[in-house]
Formats: C-alpha cells, structure tokens, sequence
C-alpha cells in the first residue's frame, strides 16, 4: 500500500491549519513590499531590514519554543498559542501608516510563527511514522505552499475589487487566520504519553546540545549558510515591479514561485525517503544559483518569471529534505531542542541575508544582490560535495 494511505489525520489537520494561516500571511506579505516602497516610501535597505529582523526573530523565538515544548512534552498548546498571536498581528498592517507600524506587525506575526515551528515541526515527527516522515514534512509542506499560492491569488482579485486600497486587503486577510487557529484548537489530538516522558530542565536541555553529535553539527552549519543565498522573496517582488509589472499584479510572481512549491514539495518529501538527503538538497542548491542567475541579468519579465519559478521549485527540493535531516539527528525526546537551536543559526543568517541584499541593491543595483545569492548557494554546495560523491 502507498505510504501516503497511511498518513495519519493529524498530518493531514496540520496540513490545512498551514494552509489557511498561509493565505492569510501570504495575501498580506504579496503586497507588503509594494505598499512600502509606494505608500510608504520605504528604500531597499529599509525592506530588508524589516524582513530580516521579522524572520530572523520567528527563527529565534523557536529555540525557546521547542526547549520548553520538550520540556512540558505538549507541542499543541504552544502551537495554539503560535497561531493565535498570528491571526492577532494581522489587523495592525492595515493600521499602518509608518514603517515603524509595518516592522511592529511583522515582529509580533513573526513571534507567533517562531513560537509555533518549532513544537508543530516535532509532533509532525510524533504524529508520523519514521518510515514516512518525509512524506508527512513534505504533505504538510504542500498544503502550507498551496495556502501560499491561494493568498497571493486572492490578493490579486482584491485589489482590482479594491480598487488598489492596500488597507481594505489587509483587512480581509484576518478571516483565514482566525479560522486557522479554531482548526488547530479543536481538530488536533496530541499523541498519547508524549506528556509523560522525562522532565529535564530546559536550561539542562542546552547541556545536551553537546551530544547530539557531529552530523547534526554538519547539517546545522550546511542549513546556515544555505539561509545566507535565501534572502526574503519580498527582492523577487521588488526585480518583478522593477521591470515592469503594475502593483496590482505583483502577488503573480508569489502565486508562481508558491504553486511549483506546492507541486514539488510533497514529492520530493516521498522521494527523500528512498534515496539520499545529501543528493536532493545539492540539487537545489543548483537550482537556486540558476533561479538568482536569471533574476540577476533580467532585463523584462520573461527571465524575472523564470527565476521566481526556479526559487520555488528549489524551495520544494529542500525545506522538508532539511526537516528530516533535522528529525533523523537527534533523539526524539529532544527534536523540539535540536529544531529550535537549528532555527537560531537560521534566524541570524536570515537577518544577515536580507540586511545585505537591500544593501547590496540600494549601492550596486538590484543585480548584485542576486549575484551574492548565488555565492552563496554555490558555498553551501562545496561543504555538500564531499557527501554527495561518498553518500553514508
């Protein structure tokens, strides 16, 4: 029988709370860097400082979600919390009328989501078997990415509904996110005795950082530097109005890259579980260096579509490959841990990322700073060679 039959409901729960948190994050951050630079008179530099601080605080915040969610041995009620602190951030983008009101929205949304990834990421591990966690990260990866491609859609619709008023859009975007919080509240069951293991404190948590191993070490510092050639999407948006594509249209290029994410995650999920980590996420590295290649000597929309397809096709062969690099590290009782330390090093290398890249395109031009991603990624790759041409 094909694994995905046995795919527990759970999964399948956690799935559609991502999908519906999603469209809402999504129908906002679609037009988020538009309504900066149009209404609010923000610079490149300014962008990326907003984002890199909003998700390098989300990837932050999950290392003390997941130490204390080991702790406690309940990942749900964090994830609740997770959630709800999301759904409540979303009316203060439509109050915003400075940049200080946008980076306070983010912050608080992003917190939510720090709170709530790293207990979701360990009861996926909990909720599936090992023989089909990569399929269970991947499904679950694919209904969050789907979300991602239905917000930026309706996104789009709104707007021409709208009239092009940012601030009535943003205002429906607090429906899906409620929703997705009641979902999760009442429609997932945590798995029996995952309150009853051993206590330690999470201070002590920290001390076994140590044990893990050099393996989780090595996907830690590839998982990094990896992050450096992953600035935020809000520069794809950016290099598409630059070249030409009416506000009102941006959220295509995000509805693009989310929907070749969607169709490739769940199946490269499946495929990770038969053949080695080490080759899939080496291809997609290739991938990004091509995708920011063409973004970079993109002189219309035609090469700009095809690097955002390419971005999101790399996404697909990589975010969940890392997941259960991560899940297969580490013991389960400290996955929380082991998931949160590994968002730590991301968060600060996300922050570093999209700092540089509006840097980079306010003094040099938008070019460099697809070219810097592609350094990057191309760096990430050379610590991979080695695995790849000797797999374990």
């Amino acid at each position: 029988m094909r694994p995905s039959l046995h795919i527990p409901r759970g999964i399948w729960i956690l799935g559609f709370v991502s999908l519906l948190m999603d469209v809402s994050s999504e129908l906002i951050h679609s037009l988020l860097p538009v309504f900066m630079v149009t209404s609010l008179g923000a610079s490149a530099f300014l962008i990326g400082m907003v984002e890199g601080i909003a998700e390098a605080t989300a990837l932050i915040v999950k290392v003390f979600s997941g130490a204390v969610s080991d702790y406690f041995g309940r990942r749900k009620a964090l994830a609740v919390m997770g959630y709800g602190l999301g759904a409540l951030s979303k009316p203060l983008f439509a109050l915003a009328f400075s940049v200080h009101w946008v980076l306070l929205a983010r912050f608080l949304d992003r917190i939510g989501k720090g709170i709530r990834g790293a207990p979701r990421d360990a009861l996926v591990a909990e909720l599936a078997a090992p023989e089909i966690r990569g399929a269970a990260y991947g499904l679950r990866q694919s209904l969050d990415t789907v979300g991602a491609f239905l917000g930026p859609l309706l996104g789009i619709g709104l707007m021409l509904l709208f009239a092009g008023n940012f601030r009535a859009v943003f205002w429906v975007a607090v429906i899906p996110a409620m929703l997705a919080v009641a979902l999760l509240a009442f429609g997932v069951r945590e798995p029996d005795g995952s309150a009853n293991r051993d206590r330690r404190a999470p201070g002590m948590r920290w001390q076994m950082l140590r044990g893990f191993g050099s393996y989780y070490w090595w996907v830690v510092m590839v998982g990094g530097i990896f992050t450096l050639s992953r600035f935020s999407e809000a520069f794809l948006l950016l290099r598409a109005q630059h070249n030409g594509l009416a506000d009102a249209f941006v959220p295509l290029m995000l509805m693009l890259m989310n929907v070749v994410y969607a169709l490739s995650a769940y199946p490269v999920g499946r495929l990770a579980d038969r053949m080695s980590h080490h080759t899939l996420l080496a291809a997609g590295l290739c991938v990004l260096v091509v995708a920011d290649l063409c973004l970079a000597r993109a002189q219309g929309l035609t090469l700009v579509t095809a690097g955002v397809a390419l971005w999101g096709l790399h996404m697909g062969m990589t975010q969940g490959v890392l997941a259960t690099m991560v899940a297969g590290a580490t013991p389960a009782d400290l996955r929380g841990t082991a998931f949160g330390f590994f968002n730590l090093v991301s968060g600060v290398a996300m922050l570093i990322a999209s700092v540089l890249a509006g840097l980079l395109w306010d003094r040099l031009g938008a070019a460099a700073t697809f070219y810097a991603g592609a350094g990057f990624a191309g760096l990430a790759l050379l610590l991979l060679a080695p695995r790849v041409l000797r797999p374990a």
